[in-house]
């Protein structure tokens, strides 16, 4: 018998969309550890980790049922790409956004809180998102688009030299005078990003 972790993901997810159901529990015990423990070291909750994983994979089954899947040789960054993205949903339904991971040099979003905010607090809040969503519309339309990319949809730079048809050096450059720009724009605007 094969050894499960010796079939390559490619070979699997092709032997799933072509009927071998089989194929598909292989890869998720090929990838349970590694997702789940991804997940758990966002949400620190066992049974929501086990909830976001199941969703993971029912996505997982639909996008590939439907043959919209066409990462060739990327199924774990595509699969845990789901799980993060379905980590944000949970925190959003929850108004409990976690910092989002970004470049050293300035870290606008690790401003918005945790949820266990009182009513003056989250009028506030919503006004701190507010403007934010106005700086980011002042931006020029290039630096605009790395951003929501790499903020909001959580794309690698590489993704966004793809989707965008530049280079990553140009995509890194975007993404730096977008924040530069940002910085420059809340000083012009006095805009105080705590409470």
């Amino acid at each position: 018998m094969v050894h499960k972790n010796s079939i390559s993901d490619s070979i699997l997810v092709s032997d799933y969309i072509n009927g071998r159901e089989a194929s598909l529990s292989l890869l998720i015990n090929k990838h349970q550890q590694r997702l789940f423990s991804f997940i758990y070291s966002k949400i620190k909750d066992k049974d929501l980790t086990e909830d976001i994983f199941q969703d993971t994979f029912i996505k997982v089954i639909r996008t590939l049922k439907k043959g919209k899947y066409n990462e060739e040789g990327k199924f774990l960054p595509w699969v845990m790409r789901i799980a993060h993205n379905l980590v944000i949903d949970h925190f959003r339904k929850n108004k409990r956004m976690p910092s989002f991971k970004n470049t050293n040099e300035f870290n606008i979003f690790s401003v918005l809180h945790d949820g266990t905010l009182n009513a003056e607090s989250q009028l506030i809040q919503e006004q701190i998102y507010e403007d934010i969503r106005g700086l980011i519309n002042e931006l020029p339309e290039e630096q605009k688009e790395v951003l929501m990319m790499r903020m909001y949809k959580d794309m690698s730079f590489k993704e966004i030299s793809e989707n965008t048809g530049v280079s990553i050096n140009t995509a890194l450059g975007r993404m730096r005078y977008a924040l530069i720009n940002m910085r420059k724009l809340i000083e012009k605007h006095n805009i105080i990003l705590v409470h």
